[in-house]
């Protein structure tokens, strides 16, 4: 980060409201298209699409050099099934059944890879018709089970990955994905998990995205507050089940071909289509920029399971966490795993900043050689952010009911040593 992008988002988050993401509106729809690898730079990336948090598409010379590209597509850009069965054939991998629906969802079976691939020659055969309907393997955590294959090298825009550095600073989980799917399979309309950034790249094929503003989905409700499940449907037309339908603005819509990445914004909801036979790279992913609105994400998490619950308040001695198991159970964090998430994102930058890297340290591909990489004044940026979430999080009424006394250090010396840091580093 250079100075002058330091400057424009201490200037930008000094009056910034995470409620007011949704009032970032594109003129017409119109999405930036990113051609030349040499000549759009990180501080380009953060300045114009982070901050405001507005989507663009880089084009396929960001991924040419990638062994997926290489290596998973034949020479007429199909999906090459003989090399992914060669090397993933074992693998037993998620799949969802695209022509049902199961509580706003499509059901999800595990399936040997080997017996998914036969399924989707069969249906290519059979003119994209199955009895078995129309199976789409999604989210499938490769990289974690197969961290020795050449598939793909994460861009320098999206390394600063606050998510995936914590889940694998505790050996728990990720949120890196490879999406399979035939003509004809989709995703049902949604927002990424904790409301983060998505960037999606297709390692061969087309995709349709419907993108909706931050806010947008509010119009998007029926009458009893739900979001629908096909943004296409002709039911929204209801006006007395979809009140509000007509106040929504029409989605943004980007046809993604073999090789580009789309960079979906926080908290955009989306639906998605293969246009072709596709296969594509995703990861989920949260900074210094979104992070606060992944924290009223939250926020609005809790007050729904205590809002569902609140009958049993006086019953229940210990009310308010069971709140936070059931909160945990549904966006897979609660509370206290989100203050450790902001320890360990804050420790791992006091440590970059405080001591700097050995030789071997920096040769190696860790969450702190990347911190060294995007510089001083990114870490910088990163703390005060951290600090801003912290300092509400400490606040939080809820928060303070719980027993805080596992939490090392304390929220309050953490804060002090983050501040002390801050302070050192502009010296």
């Amino acid at each position: 980060m250079d100075r002058a992008t330091f400057a424009c988002s201490t200037a930008f988050f000094r009056d910034y409201n995470s409620s007011s993401q949704g009032a970032f509106c594109l003129p017409e729809g119109h999405v930036d298209f990113i051609e030349k690898v040499e000549s759009f730079t990180y501080s380009d990336f953060f300045r114009d699409y982070l901050i405001p948090n507005h989507p663009c598409i880089f084009s396929a010379k960001f991924t040419e050099d990638w062994g997926s590209r290489r290596n998973w597509v034949t020479w007429d850009g199909k999906p090459d099934f003989d090399h992914l069965l060669q090397k993933f054939g074992e693998a037993v991998v998620p799949v969802a059944n695209c022509d049902v629906k199961e509580y706003n969802s499509n059901p999800k079976e595990q399936l040997p890879f080997k017996e998914y691939i036969k399924y989707w020659k069969e249906y290519i055969k059979n003119d994209y018709r199955s009895s078995r309907g129309c199976l789409y393997l999604k989210d499938w955590h490769l990289s974690r089970a197969f961290p020795e294959q050449d598939v793909y090298t994460t861009p320098v825009y999206f390394s600063s990955d606050w998510l995936n550095e914590y889940w694998d600073a505790i050996a728990v989980d990720d949120y890196r994905f490879v999406y399979m799917g035939p003509k004809g399979s989709w995703t049902p309309f949604h927002a990424d998990v904790f409301r983060s950034y998505s960037w999606s790249a297709n390692i061969c094929g087309r995709k349709k995205w419907l993108l909706y503003p931050a806010g947008q989905e509010e119009y998007l409700k029926d009458r009893h507050g739900n979001l629908p499940f096909d943004v296409t449907a002709p039911s929204l037309q209801d006006r007395s089940v979809y009140p509000r339908y007509n106040q929504s603005q029409p989605p943004v819509e980007i046809v993604q071909e073999a090789g580009e990445i789309v960079f979906v914004p926080s908290g955009w909801h989306h639906q998605v289509y293969n246009l072709e036979d596709t296969i594509s790279i995703n990861h989920n992913w949260v900074n210094g920029c979104n992070v606060a609105i992944m924290w009223c994400f939250l926020q609005d998490e809790l007050a729904a399971v205590q809002r569902e619950i609140n009958e049993w308040k006086d019953p229940i001695d210990d009310w308010h966490l069971q709140c936070q198991l059931i909160m945990k159970s549904c966006t897979g964090i609660d509370y206290k795993e989100f203050y450790n998430f902001l320890k360990v994102i804050a420790e791992n930058r006091i440590s970059v900043l405080e001591n700097g890297l050995d030789d071997e340290a920096s040769a190696k591909n860790t969450p702190k050689a990347a911190i060294s990489t995007l510089g001083m004044l990114h870490a910088v940026f990163d703390l005060k952010r951290t600090v801003k979430v912290l300092t509400s999080l400490s606040a939080n009424e809820d928060f303070k009911k719980l027993d805080l006394t596992s939490l090392s250090p304390p929220p309050e010396a953490l804060l002090h040593h983050l501040k002390a840091a801050i302070d050192t580093a502009l010296l």
